[in-house]
Formats: structure tokens, C-alpha cells, sequence
């Protein structure tokens, strides 16, 4: 059996998957929020995770520049931002059972700049559902611990990418966005 990233698909386990969907009020009637919680799930799916808790939160430019700055040190505006569960901080606390089990399955959280994923959108030429399907696949890949920090990382995570977006009809959509 495959191992992708540490973790192993289980043919016959039914895949468990509770995905918070956050979005603004702003801009809740205008994004297509069953067509996130697929790609998020299609992302899980392709890596053979099992069982899995995320939040994914759409929200203002301003909302994600200021977590940018706070936690990459970046004053600037970005699509999408992921902060991998802090695994150690979690071992570290006593709790009860089904409390350690559920953060024993808590990804992290991913959070997407609704108006700049417009903005590159538009100038990719491609839909807006597409171009938040990427970056919910993409912020997902990077909570399983998938980076593009070198050449080879990097394809490994755009080819990963590109199979589970091809699922929505969106393949080439990395190459896209690696080539603006």
C-alpha cells in the first residue's frame, strides 16, 4: 500500500470528514459553498486520509494581510494563508479522551482572501469557483505537510494539485498560476 505524506489510503474505510466552512456575510451569495467543502474532501480523499477535521474561512484581503504580517512577517496581501494544528503544543495538554481524539484529527485551519481571489481570477481568465477550489486544494495540501519551498517539493505538490483539480474540470490551473 502507498503512503502519501504519511498517510496511508484505506481501501475499505469510509473516509470521515468534518469541515468547518466559514465564510463572510458578505460574501456568502456569492460562492459556491458545497464546491469548497468537495475540493477540500477531494484533496483528503486523494492523500488517503481517513478522517479529518479543517476549518476553512473566506474572508476580506485586510483579514488575511494582517495574519500574514503577525505570522510571516509579510505586510502584504496574499490568497491564501494555512496554519498547520501545533501537534506538540497538543501532546503537551492533559484533557480528556475524546477531546485528544478529535484534535488527534484537526488539520488546521486554511483561510482564503475572498476579493484578491477574485482579483487573480480575473486575471488568469478563470472563473472565481475554480481559482477557490485551487486554493482550498492547495491550503489543504499544506496542512498535510506538502510545500513548494524547493524545485522538488514543489513539483511534487503542483502534480498532487493538478490530479485532484482535474476531478472539477480545472486541470492546468497550477500551471496557470506558475506561469502569472
Amino acid at each position: 500500500m502507498a503512503t502519501i505524506n504519511g498517510h496511508s489510503p484505506a481501501a475499505d474505510v469510509e473516509p470521515e470528514y468534518a469541515i468547518d466552512l466559514q465564510i463572510d456575510d458578505a460574501y456568502a451569495d456569492e460562492i459556491d459553498g458545497m464546491g469548497l467543502l468537495a475540493a477540500a474532501s477531494a484533496a483528503l480523499r486523494h492523500c488517503g486520509v481517513t478522517r479529518a477535521l479543517l476549518t476553512v474561512v473566506v474572508t476580506t484581503d485586510e483579514a488575511v494581510r494582517d495574519l500574514n504580517r503577525t505570522y510571516r512577517g509579510l505586510d502584504e496581501a496574499t490568497d491564501v494563508l494555512s496554519f498547520p494544528a501545533q501537534d506538540d503544543a497538543a501532546s503537551a495538554l492533559t484533557m480528556p479522551p475524546e477531546a485528544a481524539a478529535e484534535l488527534e484529527d484537526y488539520l488546521g485551519d486554511i483561510l482564503i482572501a475572498y476579493p484578491y481571489s477574485l482579483r487573480q481570477a480575473a486575471r488568469l481568465g478563470v472563473s472565481p469557483a475554480a481559482e477557490l477550489r485551487l486554493l482550498v486544494v492547495h491550503g489543504t495540501l499544506h496542512l498535510l505537510g506538502y510545500d513548494h519551498d524547493t524545485p522538488e517539493a514543489e513539483a511534487e505538490m503542483w502534480a498532487v494539485q493538478e490530479a485532484i483539480l482535474a476531478q472539477f474540470g480545472d486541470g492546468g490551473l497550477t500551471q496557470q498560476h506558475r506561469e502569472s
